[in-house]
């Protein structure tokens, strides 16, 4: 899984890279009976819901495209700061 969730970041890097947003992580977590694509996403100015929706119709094509992941998953994207408040 981890060549998988490498090469799904090095695919969107170079698009959130021309929106000025940095890809900081991607992880693959099962919580129960779901799997979750968990993309973690920051920009120096910070990230605003309208931007991460961006992100998303931008991101979810592309992994759609890869089509590398043959389980049912959910795909979370989200900024960093949400995404870090546990730790």
């Amino acid at each position: 899984m981890e060549k998988i969730l490498e090469q799904i970041k090095e695919s969107i890097t170079g698009p959130m890279n021309e929106m000025e947003i940095i890809v900081d992580s991607v992880l693959w977590e099962k919580e129960g009976n779901y799997n979750n694509l968990k993309i973690y996403l920051d920009k120096a100015s910070g990230l605003d819901l309208d931007t991460i929706v961006e992100a998303t119709n931008i991101i979810n094509p592309i992994i759609d495209e890869l089509d590398l992941i043959d389980d049912e998953y959910i795909l979370d994207i989200s900024s960093k700061e949400r995404g870090n408040e546990d730790e």
